[in-house]
């Protein structure tokens, strides 16, 4: 099957084509709970994440970016209804994130919203590629300290092993970031670049494949392409798929220039 192609097309036709166990990497916000018209498109979400099961590899990921409308006056939890479906049919949750948002969205009633839920699913206990990104600055730089051997009731015992504590360590599980992109006009919910770019970098390596079943403005394909990924996308709206090969042509064109 032709990769590095955004299929204008319901993601269910793409993944029909695709043999069991293709795709390394799925990064994806999917239209949920009516906040954007999306072109008027909307999802079997039951059947998507059946698909997304079969076609992803043993110790692949799907990193499924979501957030609930308030209906009625109460949160709709169609994300953790998602993810316990996604449990369901055979994927562990390895891990569920925060994107935190840098402007405050108002909220009548209730504090400003600033997150999305960003679950992180593995198809197996552990994935194939996990990357950390470290960028949290350690106040103890430099320091030394001896190594846990392991926990038991509580009371760390010390293996004698010394450990000097580095400049940088992992980040957490909340990321923050603006919202939108400069060269992704007219969709009404542009995934951020760097978003998609860590998620990328964390969970697949060089030549992976990373599949977008809803790529909307294209920015999974602009960021696998960055960092030397594989790409394949599914998108219903020709507008939007217009994005998405004007996006990568600029990238392309761009890298041709060096």
């Amino acid at each position: 099957m032709p990769i590095n192609v955004n299929y204008n097309e319901c993601c269910l036709k793409t993944m029909v084509n695709m043999p069991d166990c293709f795709v390394d990497l799925i990064v994806t916000s999917p239209p949920y709970d009516g906040l954007r018209t999306y072109n008027g498109y909307s999802f079997d979400f039951e059947s998507v994440a059946k698909e997304l099961y079969r076609v992803t590899k043993n110790g692949g990921v799907v990193v499924w970016n979501v957030s609930d409308a308030t209906v009625n006056g109460s949160e709709t939890g169609t994300s953790f209804k998602q993810a316990l479906f996604f449990k369901e049919i055979g994927f562990s949750l390895y891990d569920t994130m925060i994107y935190e948002k840098a402007s405050r969205i108002p909220t009548e009633g209730r504090y400003y919203n600033v997150i999305e839920y960003m679950f992180v699913f593995c198809k197996g206990k552990k994935p194939n590629a996990l990357n950390f990104i470290k960028d949290h600055k350690n106040l103890t730089f430099g320091a030394s300290k001896k190594a846990d051997k392991c926990i038991n009731k509580g009371r760390n015992e010390k293996n004698g092993k010394i450990i000097i504590t580095g400049e940088f360590s992992r980040r957490s599980n909340i990321w923050r970031y603006g919202t939108g992109n400069n060269d992704a006009t007219g969709h009404p919910a542009v995934m951020p670049e760097q978003l998609a770019n860590d998620h990328i970098i964390t969970w697949s390596n060089e030549s992976d494949l990373v599949y977008d079943p809803f790529m909307g403005s294209g920015t999974t394909a602009k960021m696998s392409i960055l960092n030397n990924r594989n790409w394949m996308g599914s998108e219903t709206s020709i507008e939007y798929c217009g994005m998405t090969k004007r996006r990568v042509a600029n990238i392309v064109k761009q890298f041709k220039m060096f």
